[in-house]
């Protein structure tokens, strides 16, 4: 082979940018001492630290492997099960309404603390319980009372009706406030003169006659 050889001219050239290299690499190390020492002692930490990972690799058996392998599986099963619709609708509502489910939390455990929320999940029981022993008599005549409540309120807020609870109302109030004293015969028949004693009976007299045409009623309706 001659010089002009392209493999030994291609050996010369990386021979030569070898020794430039190792000539810079040696001048960089003259100037700064310090950084290049500096850097090895890093190096040999961080080779100390992958001696310990590689240790830590080589000791781990293969049960241990197993394992670690199960839970990891485990783990991406129980994200699995979080990540459902449910879930996520539940994750936004708490986020919206954080601050009110905290101060319903703070409720239900000083209630806890103080126990009275055992006595109102007693009290909801005996309720339950209640409302199941109901049958189907008592349910009926339940309803049957409401309905009677309801005629007797439709009854009273008749205006005639009203007008004349109002009148009595007003004429017990003014005789409370009268302080009548006791009346003998000789007082009732003075009074039987009085024209507004006169119009007060005929009052009484005629919802007297008005009760006793109603009771008449439902006597002969049975």
């Amino acid at each position: 082979m001659t010089e002009n050889d392209p493999e030994i001219a291609d050996g010369g050239v990386a021979e030569g940018a070898e020794a430039g290299q190792s000539d810079a690499l040696e001048a960089a190390i003259a100037e700064n001492p310090e950084a290049v020492a500096e850097f090895v002692r890093r190096l040999d930490a961080v080779n100390e630290l992958l001696d310990v990972v590689a240790l830590g690799e080589s000791a781990m058996t293969d049960e241990m492997v197993t394992e670690l392998a199960g839970t990891g599986a485990t783990l991406a099963e129980s994200a699995d099960g979080l990540a459902t619709e449910e879930t996520v609708a539940l994750a936004e509502t708490v986020g919206d309404n954080g601050e009110e489910l905290g101060d319903a939390l703070e409720t239900m455990l000083e209630l806890q603390r103080a126990g009275t929320l055992d006595d109102l999940a007693e009290l909801a029981s005996i309720a339950s319980l209640a409302t199941a022993a109901l049958d189907d008599e008592m349910v009926r005549s339940l309803a049957a009372m409401g309905g009677s409540l309801g005629e007797v309120a439709d009854t009273a807020a008749a205006p005639d009706t009203r007008d004349g609870i109002e009148t009595m109302l007003e004429g017990i109030g003014e005789a409370q406030r009268a302080e009548p004293e006791p009346v003998g015969a000789i007082g009732m028949a003075r009074a039987m003169r009085d024209p507004e004693v006169k119009y007060g009976l005929g009052y009484v007299l005629a919802m007297a006659r008005a009760i006793g045409r109603a009771r008449a009623a439902d006597a002969s309706s049975q």
